[in-house]
């Protein structure tokens, strides 16, 4: 995509040509875009031939999106006989174009599979089957057990997945306290930093509820989305006294000091979230995630020296010492308070500086001064390390001849006839 919002059409084009996935993948949809739609299945034709469910999805995608549904379904239906993500890609176009009870006895086989669940519930709403795929999913939740720990139930589809979908079934039917009831039997209450349970009492204004709930919440993300809700009201200083408080900011721990300093930041007090990140690092030294994010919030507010200050603290209580994964948080602070050439001074003299891993960041303050090809120069030497950043400098000098020849610098694809149907590594 670098390539193509550079301009370089003509060398996408050759490489999708070239058995380049990515590059066919956006040069069709660029394609399909300017209405040469034919050209742009002419690009995805040799890549689908090869039996690669992601390409045969890519060209079903562009089908629907040119309201050629029924092309799209044809070319997907034999894949979705094999199950997993064709199947529910399949069954979420079927549903979408009128087919919604065929996609629901599609899926029905495959409950036990808690993608294919999902999906089911996904298309029970359109094919007004809610109350089917309720009993179905009942039959996971068994009323004499309650999985104790995250590895309990690992086969097929869990109870607490179970739980959570039914939940969303109740919750749609207006069943909103059973739909509560349900999330609260939960054993794993967040995925992915979010909570069901407290996105369900936010989107029902049941904020009340929110706040008990985010009182017990081991993982903070109830807490999280209380603030959120506050912060959208225009209530900044109860978000902000709700992160500080004893059951927000301490009880969540750096993830919530983090979550408070990004609102201060917001609402233009920066001073304050500095604070608020510095006393982290303070309770977690030499914690990275931390300091990078406390060098961040001190250049925002244009108070680099407040975070070298820091750093200079923590590598004295280390006796002096201070290795490159800590040492190179320094160097964009350096580069800012006394100029690019004074970090580069800096780096070349610690001992891990002349690594392959340090080449990275050093020539990211060679970029970011101006000096590109230095830059590249740096990595070259490196090689192969780093080839995708070196490969991002070509582009910025619109070299993407040089860039494309170094990202295809890459082991034997295999040759043949391409079996693996459902490998994310394209087969060409």
């Amino acid at each position: 995509m670098q390539i193509l919002e550079r301009g370089h059409e003509h060398e996408v084009a050759l490489q999708a040509g070239q058995g380049e996935w990515f590059c066919a993948r956006a040069w069709a949809q660029l394609l399909g875009e300017r209405g040469r739609r034919d050209d742009a299945l002419a690009v995805l034709a040799p890549y689908v031939a090869t039996g690669w469910w992601p390409a045969a999805r890519a060209q079903a995608e562009l089908l629907e999106s040119w309201d050629r549904a029924s092309e799209a379904l044809t070319l997907a239906r034999p894949y979705a006989a094999a199950g997993g993500q064709a199947l529910e890609f399949f069954a979420h176009l079927l549903a979408r174009h009128g087919h919604a009870v065929e996609a629901f006895e599609l899926l029905r086989p495959g409950v036990e599979d808690w993608v294919l669940a999902t999906a089911l519930v996904d298309v029970a709403e359109l094919a007004d089957l809610d109350e089917d795929a309720a009993r179905l999913l009942s039959e996971h939740i068994p009323d004499d057990h309650r999985c104790d720990s995250p590895w309990c139930c690992r086969d097929g589809l869990d109870a607490d997945t179970a739980l959570g979908l039914l939940a969303r079934i109740r919750e749609r039917q207006g069943r909103t306290d059973e739909a509560i009831a349900l999330l609260h039997t939960r054993h794993i209450t967040s995925i992915n930093s979010r909570d069901q349970l407290a996105d369900l009492l936010a989107r029902h204004d049941r904020l009340d509820e929110l706040r008990e709930y985010a009182a017990t919440d081991v993982h903070g993300h109830a807490t999280q989305r209380l603030a959120e809700v506050l912060e959208e009201r225009g209530d900044v200083e109860g978000a902000v006294a709700l992160y500080r408080q004893a059951d927000g900011a301490q009880a969540g721990g750096p993830n919530a000091a983090y979550d408070l300093a990004r609102l201060l930041a917001r609402h233009g007090r920066g001073g304050e979230a500095v604070d608020v990140m510095r006393a982290q690092a303070g309770a977690y030294p030499g914690d990275d995630w931390i300091l990078h994010t406390l060098a961040g919030l001190c250049l925002d507010q244009g108070k680099p020296e407040h975070g070298l200050a820091y750093l200079d603290e923590l590598k004295a209580a280390r006796g002096g010492e201070e290795e490159w994964d800590l040492f190179w948080i320094r160097l964009p602070l350096i580069a800012a308070s006394s100029g690019p050439e004074a970090a580069l001074q800096q780096a070349s003299a610690h001992p891990e500086g002349d690594s392959a891993y340090a080449a990275e960041h050093i020539a990211r303050v060679l970029h970011n001064a101006g000096r590109t090809e230095e830059a590249i120069g740096l990595l070259d030497r490196h090689l192969p390390a780093n080839r995708s950043e070196m490969a991002r400098y070509f582009i910025s000098l619109y070299m993407t001849d040089r860039a494309v020849e170094l990202l295809q610098q890459h082991d034997p694809r295999p040759t043949g006839q391409w079996s693996h149907h459902w490998s994310s590594e394209p087969p060409f």
